[in-house]
């Protein structure tokens, strides 16, 4: 007498699992959430292009992965949380620019945990470093008024060379040479969109006075967060200050 195996293709248990998934995450509440460059940095055939995204709430399951020892010492801890509470479909975590994941990132905190934040400021008036709370809903984005192109690109002139660039970046930009930094942002020049020749202009013919010059204006005009308030001092008078999100955004 034969017997049968009746074993599972693990391909289907893992399409199983995976649509399970999805359906218990759509019973939990979610916000449609803007994004600081308002989509203008993306190719125009890409979901990111509409501006906005819509992102659920956390659970206890996504504060595991924000205490995965794994991915803290990779860097990649927020990634893979955005990774979890992205709903809008089609948006792949990777292609996000740094400019807009910190706003995400900064608003997902606040849906899961509150909007109230410590930060330490110094006082300018007594040269004390003072702590403060903030309320991070007051957060406003950083005026971005810059036009692209059908790529998501942008226009700059050097004399009689012109260079598209893009905010679509994924590089620690205040971490990286300046080379690293040109070679990640510069996307075509005149003519080509040879990474060679990019390199041989950023190398052989970007003057350093004009490279400067580029990089200033590429960050004065970066979308992003506005991270400056008006905190009161200990004399009772007020002043402006700029503070970093630190490490303890989700920790307290």
């Amino acid at each position: 007498m034969s017997t049968h195996s009746t074993k599972l293709d693990p391909n289907i248990i893992e399409l199983a699992k995976q649509r399970y998934e999805t359906k218990q995450r759509s019973k939990l509440p979610s916000v449609i959430v803007s994004l600081a460059s308002a989509g203008k940095i993306y190719p125009e055939s890409s979901p990111l292009r509409a501006g906005q995204i819509e992102m659920r709430y956390m659970t206890a399951y996504d504060e595991d992965i924000l205490t995965n020892t794994s991915y803290i010492k990779n860097g990649v801890v927020f990634d893979k949380l955005l990774e979890s509470i992205i709903v809008t479909e089609g948006i792949n975590v990777q292609e996000i620019s740094t400019f807009d994941k910190n706003g995400l990132i900064l608003y997902a905190r606040v849906l899961s945990y509150g909007s109230d934040y410590p930060v330490q400021i110094k006082d300018p008036e007594t040269g004390n470093v003072l702590e403060r709370n903030i309320d991070l809903r007051s957060v406003k984005f950083k005026p971005f008024d810059l036009q692209s192109d059908a790529n998501g690109e942008f226009d700059y002139s050097i004399d009689d060379v012109k260079i598209k660039f893009s905010y679509n970046t994924k590089i620690d930009l205040l971490n990286s040479s300046v080379t690293e930094m040109l070679g990640s942002v510069i996307k075509q020049v005149d003519e080509t969109r040879s990474t060679a020749d990019i390199e041989n202009f950023i190398r052989y013919e970007f003057l350093a006075k004009d490279s400067r010059t580029f990089r200033l204006y590429f960050l004065e005009n970066a979308p992003g967060l506005d991270l400056t308030f008006e905190f009161e001092g200990e004399n009772g008078g007020t002043f402006t200050s700029g503070f970093q999100l630190g490490a303890n955004l989700f920790w307290f």
